[in-house]
Formats: structure tokens, sequence, C-alpha cells
């Protein structure tokens, strides 16, 4: 196990993002030393950007990763990093769909141009990648058991890393082809990565649209009076990881990362924090949120059930999720009334 020493240098690529803010948030708080590269692009990156800068800390580079000699100039100027946290992604199946080489450009080629600075300027960092469930694809050849609100799975607790890959969506295709650069960066170069496939990942600071982030999309939705479709029946289930939890497992990595070397884990919230859309709406009535909704197609490539099998975590980085999705949702829901101007704004509603 590594110790830390002294005010370790951390890179946060998308850190102007939703889970990039709170990594800024929560390793300047720990004493690092943060550098953060973000291109902006993204609805509401400039509001958590100005809400970092009034609490917290750190250098800012407004740079695209998919400009190899920016990323080259921000490495030469602040290396070495000892942590680089690549988040800055394409992050939208839909999206992919509509645009797949701009997915491939930012997700694929992003990546590697992260993973060559990298190598020739840090070569003693650890390198932390956001990845996704997403490079399992469908998952139907695997059994499941169709209910009144959600679907199940038969004979098991939920998606382990031993589940073969299979890329589907161009959004599969990109983020998967960087999850295995990552993998074979270690491999081939003796470098040290990990690769966390996340599942549902929500939260305060998460300003959700209508293709990502919808457990965030469907209370802003309600708060805002913007109806909403549901894409197929709505029984599709997820399990729900509140970004605390993921924060803290990247610490865990941190700590433990003279034994990560290509590693992959699937995180997510597990079970007992699965909920299906159905189940979702059913909750946000309880809470009196009422939410306008039709049903739609079934989207392309889209999962019926996706639960990760958090057990490899449990077992080598001693992390399990502990913020249950009742008070998880709690957060979210009052963090979402307190801002109802903000996110009038940033959802272009007068």
């Amino acid at each position: 196990m590594s110790t830390l020493n002294g005010k370790e240098r951390l890179l946060i690529t998308g850190g102007a993002g939703f889970i990039g803010s709170h990594c800024i948030s929560y390793f300047c708080r720990k004493g690092f030393d943060v550098v953060v590269v973000d291109n902006l692009s993204r609805k509401g990156a400039t509001h958590n950007l100005q809400w970092l800068k009034e609490s917290v800390n750190f250098r800012f580079y407004q740079s695209d990763i998919c400009d190899y000699l920016a990323m080259q100039a921000v490495f030469q100027q602040e290396c070495p990093f000892d942590v680089i946290i690549h988040l800055a992604a394409q992050v939208a199946v839909t999206t992919s769909v509509l645009d797949p080489r701009t997915d491939f450009d930012i997700n694929a080629c992003g990546a590697l141009n992260i993973l060559e600075c990298f190598r020739l300027y840090s070569p003693d960092a650890l390198l932390i990648y956001s990845s996704t469930n997403k490079v399992y694809g469908e998952l139907n050849k695997i059994a499941l058991v169709e209910g009144e609100n959600r679907y199940q799975f038969p004979d098991r607790i939920g998606i382990s890393e031993s589940q073969p890959l299979d890329f589907h969506s161009p959004y599969g295709c990109s983020k998967g082809s960087a999850d295995q650069y990552v993998i074979d960066y270690a491999r081939i170069y003796g470098l040290h990565t990990v690769s966390f496939r996340q599942s549902c990942i929500y939260g305060e600071r998460q300003f959700g649209v209508e293709d990502q982030g919808w457990v965030a999309w469907f209370i802003i939705a309600a708060t805002l009076g913007i109806p909403i479709t549901i894409c197929g029946n709505g029984k599709q289930v997820r399990d729900l990881l509140h970004i605390d939890d993921l924060v803290k497992l990247y610490y865990l990595s941190i700590i433990h990362r003279d034994i990560l070397k290509g590693e992959v884990f699937n995180v997510g919230g597990g079970y007992s924090n699965s909920l299906s859309l159905l189940e979702f709406l059913e909750l946000l009535q309880r809470k009196k949120i009422d939410i306008s909704y039709t049903f739609g197609a079934t989207r392309q490539g889209d999962q019926h059930i996706f639960i990760s099998d958090n057990t490899k975590a449990k077992n080598i980085l001693n992390w399990e999720p502990i913020i249950p999705y009742q008070d998880g949702i709690n957060r979210l829901i009052d963090w979402i009334s307190h801002n109802r101007e903000l996110l009038k704004r940033i959802n272009d509603i007068a």
C-alpha cells in the first residue's frame, strides 16, 4: 500500500464537469496540488468552475484533450504529476450515434493523447480512467426475468469483471477502446493504471440532460415543468452510485496505487441501490414531485439491466458504497430545489 507524502500533484481532465468538480473540491481539501484541464464545452461547466474558484485553489487550463500539442504544453509546464484522473469525454450514447466521428475523436483519440503525455512526461504517476458499463454491450445473452416494474437477474447479484466485452454503439466502441488502451499501457509500458467501469453516477451539481444523467434530469425536468420521454417500457434497471462514494473510491485507488497496473473494476451502487425507471418515477410521486412523461422507442444498445458486482473493489481496495439511494436522492432533490433559477438559465427557460 502506498502512503501519501506531502502535497502530491494531481491532474484532472474534464474537471469542470459533474464528476470532475467533485474531485477538485475533494482533493483540494485533502491537500493535493490540483491542476485542471477542461474545454468548458458542456452545459454547466462554467458555473461549476466559478463555484470551485470561490472555495478552493487550483490551476486551470482551458484546453481540449483532442489537441495533443495543447496537452503536451500542460504536461511540460506542470510535470511531474503523481496522479492523473482522466474524466474528459463525450458522455452520451445518443450523441455518439448522431456524430460518431466526434465521439471517437474525444473518447478514443483524446484518451490516447492523455496516455501518451502520461507515458512520456509522468511515467511514475497513477492514471485513473473513468470507463463505463457500456463496454459490456446490451447483455442480451444474460438470463432476465421481467417483473411488473423491473427486470431482474434470476441467477446473480450483478455483473462482474469476468463478463465478456461487447462494445455496442459508437459510444461503447470509443470508451471501450480507451478502456483497453489504459489496460495495455500498463502491460506494454509497465505503467500504473486503473479503469473503473462505472454504472449510474448521480448527485449534487449534476446538470442532467435528456440523453445523459437521467436521475438528475428527471428531477430537473419535473422542477422546471419539462415533459420527458421514457425510452422503452421503463423497466430498465440501473444501480445508483452517489458521487461522494465514487470520489472516495478514486482516493482509495491512490492509496493502493502500487498494486494497480492495468486493473479493472466494475463500480456501482450494487443491488441494494438499484432502481428501475418506473420505480424511480413512483419514488418521485411519493415525494409529491409531479413529472409529465410519455413512452418512446427503446434506445439502441440500451441494457435492460445493469447492476455492478462490486466484490473485486471490496476485496482489493476495501471499498463499497455507503450512501443509500434514498439519502442521495434526497440530497439531489434539495440541491435542485435551491438552484432552480440557475437550472432555468442553463436550460434556456425564461
